[in-house]
């Protein structure tokens, strides 16, 4: 897929494509088909979570809730899909919602905000996750690579029942 341009005829076609390719990744994650997400990720992909009211701040000098690198996202994929991850074993079920898809393009990608609730149910536990993604999305052919994928919660993790441990 990689070294093609993808081809828009136009700017519904393109929003379409990326709504698409949201949903596609939001399923993945609630199907746990961690190593099928995990490909959609670029090799410099930075996927991060912010702590609460610091997403306006450089991450390399505050506090994330997570800030993973390609490397350190395959080894939380790892970890995650094997009994080690307590916090997950067994796997929590999700129901991920995507709306108020918006996207602006330049430089050869894509920025994308979008809102989510994520609806975690483990143990007979309910918890929900409430924010904004954004996405910097690489055309790749017909589809797209993950460059950077930024979880922003409304809310603290206290709310949200207190841990982090499903990729948001």
């Amino acid at each position: 897929m990689t070294g093609t341009v993808a081809v828009f005829n136009t700017a519904s076609d393109l929003q379409q494509q990326v709504e698409q390719f949201l949903y596609h990744e939001a399923a993945l994650l609630d199907a746990w088909r961690l190593d099928d997400w995990l490909a959609l990720m670029h090799p410099d992909v930075e996927y991060r979570v912010p702590a609460p009211g610091s997403d306006h701040l450089d991450p390399r000098n505050t506090l994330q809730v997570i800030h993973d690198d390609h490397v350190r996202l395959k080894g939380r994929v790892t970890r995650l899909k094997s009994k080690h991850a307590h916090a997950e074993s067994p796997h929590s079920r999700t129901l991920r919602l995507v709306t108020n898809v918006r996207v602006e393009s330049g430089d050869g990608e894509l920025l994308v905000h979008s809102n989510f609730h994520v609806v975690r149910t483990r143990l007979g536990q309910l918890d929900h996750f409430l924010g904004t993604y954004r996405h910097v999305l690489v055309p790749t052919g017909t589809s797209f690579l993950v460059r950077q994928r930024v979880a922003t919660l409304d809310h603290g993790i206290v709310e949200a029942g207190g841990t982090v441990s499903i990729i948001l």
